[in-house]
């Protein structure tokens, strides 16, 4: 299990790419990824992952995964991306969720999840998976973390009167529209997605505590990006976050 977290660790302090790890199970992966997320220090919140259906057939799995936010890895907003720190950066756009009070346990709804939110963002996920390629398993990438990298949030606004599913997402790369979706291509209702990480967290006795973030998945294919890029996410109701890469 260590010498998993080890040989994650080596690929994102060396910033180059390995082949991946053939993670034997998903259970085995949530343990490295717990090693890692030990050793990364304070944590802001968390990701989800595979939130498509679409994406999870592919796949051949039933239900999305997750990972953790480290405060090290957030961008302010205006901060450009410093492609050089990274491996292989793409961007995607998400509906962030972030917390007003705790939420826990194994019965938590999508309804319980928009009644915890002191307000939803736009924001934007940049990946970086450590695998040659973005080559891998499902285990594989849980041990990665989920392919995190970098995430910047907007400014929030409150989620009453706001239907997450019927939102309409655009993302654009240097003044090019790259990609359209809307807030349900997040397991049919973006807040269906963090509701489900809550509940499968509570197995470990853990859940989301008042100030978290909750990136609740990608809602477009993630865009590769390099120095001089501009990428740009827009969400109705929730406003327009830039990203510029150096």
């Amino acid at each position: 299990m260590s010498d998993y977290a080890i040989q994650l660790q080596k690929a994102v302090a060396d910033r180059t790419a390995i082949d991946a790890l053939d993670v034997p199970d998903l259970p085995t992966a949530y343990a490295v990824q717990r090693v890692l997320r030990d050793a990364a220090g304070p944590l802001v919140g968390w990701k989800l992952g595979v939130t498509s259906r679409a994406k999870q057939a592919q796949v051949g799995v039933s239900s999305p995964v997750y990972g953790f936010l480290a405060g090290a890895n957030a961008l302010d907003i205006g901060e450009p991306l410093e492609t050089s720190e990274l491996i292989q950066p793409r961007c995607e756009p998400e509906i962030v969720f972030v917390l007003g009070r705790d939420l826990a346990g194994p019965h938590v709804t999508a309804a319980d999840v928009i009644a915890a939110s002191s307000g939803v963002a736009v924001g934007i996920e940049v990946l970086d998976s450590r695998y040659r390629d973005y080559k891998f398993t499902m285990a594989d990438v849980v041990a990665d973390n989920t392919s995190a990298g970098r995430f910047v949030v907007g400014t929030p606004v409150p989620p009453a009167g706001i239907d997450l599913r019927l939102v309409g997402v655009v993302l654009e790369k240097n003044g090019e529209l790259v990609a359209t979706a809307s807030g349900a291509a997040s397991l049919g209702h973006p807040a269906a997605a963090v509701a489900w990480m809550v509940r499968t967290m509570a197995a470990d006795g853990e859940g989301l505590r008042a100030g978290d973030v909750v990136l609740s998945g990608g809602l477009t294919a993630a865009v590769p990006v390099a120095p001089g890029d501009v990428v740009v996410a827009s969400i109705d109701r929730l406003g327009t976050l830039e990203l510029g890469c150096r």
